[in-house]
């Protein structure tokens, strides 16, 4: 007997459903990038505000009649990726010293009279800012091979010392017109911006008026800088 297939009651249904529109895609697609990258944009200005209103407090809007002592550095330097060494020879990123504010120094190892006193400044200007201290490390850069007295040495326990070689020093750091590199101390801010430069051959009589401006750039750094390397 010859088998017969049943006939199916009814025929198959196909369900088609429909595809979105290629141009549709693309264009949520880029609303989506659009509103990422605003976003992005407003995150980033958001962290940022407390830095820039601290500068426009201090550069731009500031009080009729101050006269900062320091000479404001315009366009400000960035800390260079230079060869550097503690005084033992290891290797240092000079980069590393970013994270705080700066006052340094420059000198031969040997360290003449005016290096000592520029040492001096440096240490007195850094305890005199009390509470704040510890927001401003005194660095000195030795731009030579000669090597650091050891009598000097105890004297240096709070300070940063780092040998950077001349030329590297000279292509970011720069003296007033008729001085020498060595004459000056030198502010960095804590974003690795080398930004004021104090008068050449500056004596104790006028380390107040350096310590004035110390004070006011702590001041208008205060929302967004702590103590220590961040």
């Amino acid at each position: 007997m010859t088998e017969r297939l049943a006939t199916p009651a009814e025929p198959l249904a196909l369900t088609v459903h429909g595809m979105p529109a290629p141009e549709g895609v693309l264009s949520q697609d880029a609303r989506r990038t659009r509103a990422g990258r605003w976003k992005m944009l407003l995150l980033a200005l958001v962290c940022a505000a407390p830095v820039v209103a601290s500068y426009l407090s201090y550069y731009v809007i500031r009080p009729e009649g101050r006269r900062n002592f320091g000479v404001l550095i315009d366009p400000q330097r960035p800390i260079p990726a230079a060869h550097a060494t503690d005084l033992s020879g290891q290797p240092i990123e000079l980069p590393a010293l970013k994270g705080q504010w700066l006052l340094v120094s420059v000198a031969g190892g040997a360290c003449d009279a005016r290096c000592e006193n520029n040492l001096y400044l440096q240490r007195q200007l850094r305890e005199a800012l009390g509470k704040d201290k510890d927001r401003l490390d005194w660095v000195w850069l030795v731009d030579d091979q000669a090597r650091v007295p050891d009598a000097l040495r105890p004297a240096l326990a709070k300070a940063t010392v780092v040998r950077v070689p001349a030329a590297e020093l000279a292509a970011w750091l720069a003296p007033e017109a008729g001085h020498e590199l060595r004459e000056h101390l030198y502010v960095v801010d804590p974003m690795g911006h080398w930004m004021m430069r104090f008068p050449a051959n500056l004596e104790r009589a006028d380390a107040g008026r350096a310590k004035r401006d110390l004070e006011r750039l702590l001041r208008a750094s205060a929302s967004w800088d702590e103590a220590g390397r961040q």
